[in-house]
């Protein structure tokens, strides 16, 4: 009996770090400073979308070229531009597709794919910037009642080969395309290489395999699809054929008490949902043989990276308008596991950050 009183006595004042995973390491890293060369009177707005070619030019899907009124502006524009800063062209000037631009991906056969949210489709260009397939259709200017989308609740449901508020796009080595549908329809499509509406998988909720707010969306090696559940907190992630398999969530430690968020009120420590910690605004995975995830969030508003079967790794940075700060990170491209670039809103810009591990 005393010598179960004493393992209990040990247990109940052992620190709570023995039973508890301790915190990822934080990365050090660099940014590298002016970054793009922007002709004059070119600027950038909010930058939604941000990729990286095989040749190491950078693709920045940006809100800028904005026309209109506050609400319901035109706000896309896609520009290129060389590994070292300096412009090159923009592409698909005046498209019938933008209005209110979210992502950008690069595929292997260096296409340039964009999502629009504002027009819910989805365009691929060739290299050359010729567009050369189209997914989805936007609302008619002529059609009566022509408004934005409502979000009723339960949503209506989905109609295949059409998009609502879509937000991103991947593909598997067989060249199919998987599509995040996005902040209403919460699923994911499935087309193959000609383009063909094969299926699609998810549903709105807050269950294991269920999606709110699917906001960002990469492929690992093997063809699994890693989706950024963003308003429930998590990353899902399904195969190829849309079983779920399991899911992985970001609970790293902070300083609450001193974590600045970038814009608006502190969210509450323990809130689960798009502005809390560790929800998931983007996805993004390194190409193989060793593949590792990034993602980030906007509350503390760090960088994560993570091992495919869910370990945090490390992280770094922190909510800001400096260097090596970030204000709502919306986009990812990590072309290699230390050399990343991040699209932000709030400071209209991207970083490219070089990360230095340790050993």
């Amino acid at each position: 009996m005393k010598r179960f009183a004493l393992a209990l006595a040990i247990f109940m004042i052992a620190p709570m770090g023995l039973f508890a995973q301790a915190a990822a390491p934080e990365i050090p890293f660099d940014s590298v400073p002016n970054l793009l060369k922007l002709p004059e009177n070119l600027y950038l707005g909010e930058v939604s979308g941000v990729a990286v070619n095989s040749k190491g030019h950078i693709f920045v899907f940006s809100r800028g070229n904005s026309t209109g009124p506050a609400y319901a502006a035109s706000a896309a524009q896609l520009l290129e531009f060389a590994p070292d800063g300096k412009f090159i062209r923009e592409i698909g000037h005046n498209l019938y597709a933008w209005s209110f631009a979210h992502t950008v991906r690069i595929d292997k056969d260096d296409n340039i794919w964009a999502a629009d949210k504002g027009s819910d489709m989805v365009i691929r260009f060739n290299p050359q910037g010729q567009v050369t397939m189209v997914f989805g259709r936007k609302m008619e200017a002529s059609d009566e009642g022509t408004e934005p989308l409502k979000h009723p609740k339960p949503p209506l449901p989905p109609v295949d080969g059409m998009f609502r508020q879509v937000t991103d796009m991947t593909w598997d080595a067989a060249g199919n395309t998987f599509i995040s549908d996005g902040y209403i329809n919460s699923r994911v499509a499935k087309v193959d290489k000609d383009g063909k509406w094969l299926k699609s998988f998810g549903e709105p909720g807050d269950q294991p395999g269920q999606l709110n707010t699917p906001h960002s969306i990469a492929a690992d090696a093997q063809g699994n699809i890693y989706v950024a559940n963003r308003g429930n907190a998590r990353i899902e992630v399904f195969d190829k054929d849309g079983k779920y398999l399991r899911q992985i969530k970001i609970s790293e430690p902070f300083d609450y008490a001193n974590a600045v968020p970038a814009i608006g009120n502190k969210p509450r420590a323990d809130l689960i949902g798009t502005m809390g910690p560790g929800a998931p605004w983007t996805v993004c995975i390194t190409p193989p043989p060793n593949q590792v995830l990034y993602a980030s969030d906007a509350f503390p508003g760090r960088v994560y990276k993570i091992s495919l079967d869910g370990k945090v790794l490390g992280m770094l940075g922190e909510s800001g308008k400096q260097l090596k700060q970030f204000g709502w990170i919306h986009e990812i491209a990590c072309p290699s596991e230390n050399e990343i670039y991040v699209g932000e809103l709030l400071n209209w810009r991207v970083q490219k950050l070089i990360l230095h591990p340790k050993k």
